[in-house]
């Protein structure tokens, strides 16, 4: 796996970042940015730490689809992190087997940092070489969204 890492400097303080990226308050925000991912992207489970989160949309078949992860670590406003262990497909999750083998146990980290009257969030996202390419492409623009809804509310 390789470790990606993305950033985004934010005009707006990191209770309100951290409160719109993850979708505390209302999930729609959440949704918003990660609609660049998968237009139908949301979550099913909490933000709390070794609680059981899956990142779910509808696939091109129309099911639902995604993956099935853990909050590994999350000190509030500050840091949380993702542990990916698992797909989801068609109700089912996937946990082992050649599908989810390459990545499993793949971490994405959010970082919440303040400088002044902005606040930097920093993403690390483990992804194998395949989706290197697509990661470098899609995750700039998510965070370009993200940063747009954050100062936009």
């Amino acid at each position: 796996m390789i470790r990606k890492v993305y950033q985004v400097r934010v005009a707006a303080p990191k209770e309100k970042c951290a409160d719109i990226m993850l979708g505390l308050s209302d999930i729609s925000t959440y949704e918003q940015w990660t609609a660049v991912f998968n237009p139908t992207s949301t979550y099913d489970g909490s933000w709390e730490k070794g609680s059981k989160i899956k990142f779910v949309g509808t696939n091109e078949n129309g099911t639902k689809s995604g993956m099935v992860a853990k909050i590994a670590a999350n000190i509030p406003n500050e840091y949380v992190s993702i542990e990916h262990y698992g797909l989801f497909e068609d109700d089912v999750e996937i946990t082992e087997g050649p599908q989810v083998e390459s990545w499993a146990g793949g971490q994405e980290n959010y970082t919440f940092q303040t400088d002044g009257d902005t606040t930097n969030i920093i993403v690390e996202v483990d992804v194998t070489e395949d989706h290197a390419t697509w990661f470098d492409k899609t995750y700039p623009l998510a965070l370009a969204k993200l940063k747009e809804v954050i100062e936009k509310s």
